[in-house]
């Protein structure tokens, strides 16, 4: 669990986890989501989490460069693991949602 935590263990890993699940591939989309995550911590979590081979990350543009992520195997196996953290913070917060629904979900 402590190496999972250090990877995991912070307030938006999870929350930048979530936005790839739902197709979420542009700093500039990760920065639009409603939780408002500073551009420093995101770019400081993008890059952990690919550096934990949870992500990967390519050019889209050079000039300026700019990075597409996305999701990798290794990131896909935590769905289940998000999916049961959500449910579990709606079954015990009344009154929040998840946000967050399955990548097949309509």
């Amino acid at each position: 669990m402590a190496a999972a935590l250090d990877v995991l263990g912070d307030r938006w890993t999870l929350l930048v986890l979530r936005d790839l699940f739902w197709g979420k591939q542009r700093f500039g989309e990760f920065i639009a989501s409603p939780e408002g995550i500073p551009t420093n911590i995101l770019a400081d979590r993008l890059a952990r989490l690919e550096n934990s081979g949870l992500l990967s990350a390519a050019p889209y543009q050079d000039n300026p460069p700019r990075l597409e992520y996305k999701i990798t195997k290794k990131g896909r196996e935590l769905l289940p693991t998000l999916l049961a953290l959500a449910k579990w913070g709606e079954k015990h917060f009344p009154g929040t949602q998840a946000h967050f629904q399955s990548p097949d979900s309509p």
